[in-house]
């Protein structure tokens, strides 16, 4: 028996975590789930939007599945999901990005992980107002090179969390058999930077001489990966351009409802959708459930139950290819008359994995 926290999540998050874990326990793993709110649904309820039963439960099951989360504007934190990853020194952002025959999309046989680094770089919100002490002094140290005007955001690498992520991207391509780990950076501007995680990811792959190692710039693996996605494999990127590219790389295997996450530190864990909470379609049974549901399978994976995450994962790639019980977003035009509903499609991935 697992115990594992459970965050529905706000907006359309309680309806795909339902359908999600409904598809979880239909694999025959038993868990326990301890639920609880976070972001507004948590603020309405807890005056906090991270209450702090929620931060307990996380802490001793060292295992959560997020539903999307809504960070209301002007209180609290600037990202729920960013607290969180800084509280529980979650690392590692990891976004498979792979193609299901079914899904719309140009590409075939696309097999991408974005591995991104998730505590530091300007997400790390080291920000000063143009009127503060702070960018007034930054902007007198610049010597001219920042208009007097300027707001100022700090750029922070790394070396210990540029090798921490590094090896985690080494030691994750060798664990899944695969064969290269391309670094993004822009290091021909950034020089102290960007210029410093490459450097420190050159030293991580002269210890992995299994794995193939090769350096992009970030411009140009947008362009690579719109014209020969197939030429990547693990992707290893600083905060912001794994943000950017992870959205890129699910654009190219059918978009955010396909799409994946796991948060992952040396002792915790927490596994989401990446896409948002969709607040004007709450209560429709409407969106599409795939991007919670292979987040499970990755959780699956993460607490040793390989055989049902396997299981789970081909059930949805059946149903999927199947084509007769997906949501309206798999479909030719939005309002094709064969769509089904976020339960319903759950539905079919449940039936699928009875019969298997």
């Amino acid at each position: 028996m697992h115990t594992i926290t459970l965050i529905p999540g706000d907006g359309v998050g309680p309806e795909v975590s339902e359908v999600a874990v409904r598809c979880i326990e239909a694999t025959g793993v038993k868990i326990n789930w301890e639920v609880f709110d976070a972001g507004e649904k948590a603020l309405e309820k807890y005056n906090a939007l991270l209450p702090q039963p929620l931060l307990q439960s996380i802490r001793k099951n060292r295992v959560a599945l997020k539903g999307p989360v809504t960070t209301p504007i002007g209180q609290g934190f600037r990202s729920v999901n960013v607290e969180l990853r800084k509280i529980f020194n979650l690392y590692a952002c990891v976004r498979p990005c792979k193609t299901y025959e079914g899904v719309k999309s140009p590409y075939n046989n696309i097999d991408i992980v974005v591995i991104r680094e998730n505590t530091e770089d300007l997400y790390a919100g080291v920000e000063f107002e143009n009127s503060s002490p702070q960018a007034k002094e930054i902007i007198r140290w610049s010597e001219g090179k920042i208009f007097p005007d300027a707001s100022i955001s700090i750029k922070s690498i790394s070396r210990t969390a540029t090798e921490r992520i590094a090896r985690f991207a080494f030691e994750y391509a060798r664990r899944n058999n695969r064969k290269k780990v391309s670094v993004v950076t822009k290091a021909n501007i950034m020089k102290f930077t960007d210029g410093l995680f490459l450097e420190v990811a050159r030293e991580v792959a002269r210890r992995y001489p299994d794995i193939q190692f090769e350096e992009r710039l970030v411009d140009n693996m947008c362009m690579q990966l719109v014209q020969k996605p197939h030429l990547y494999d693990v992707l290893l990127l600083p905060n912001l351009y794994g943000d950017i590219i992870s959205d890129l790389c699910a654009g190219l295997v059918g978009g955010l409802g396909v799409a994946p996450g796991a948060n992952l530190g040396d002792d915790c864990a927490i596994f989401e959708a990446i896409h948002g909470s969709a607040p004007k379609y709450k209560g429709m049974n409407k969106v599409n459930p795939t991007a919670m549901i292979l987040s499970g399978v990755l959780m699956l994976e993460y607490i040793g139950e390989k055989k049902a995450a396997v299981a789970l994962e081909n059930a949805v790639r059946k149903v999927i290819k199947e084509g007769k019980y997906l949501t309206y977003d798999f479909k030719p035009f939005p309002e094709d008359s064969s769509a089904v509903g976020t339960k319903e499609m759950g539905d079919a991935i449940i039936r699928n994995l009875i019969e298997q």
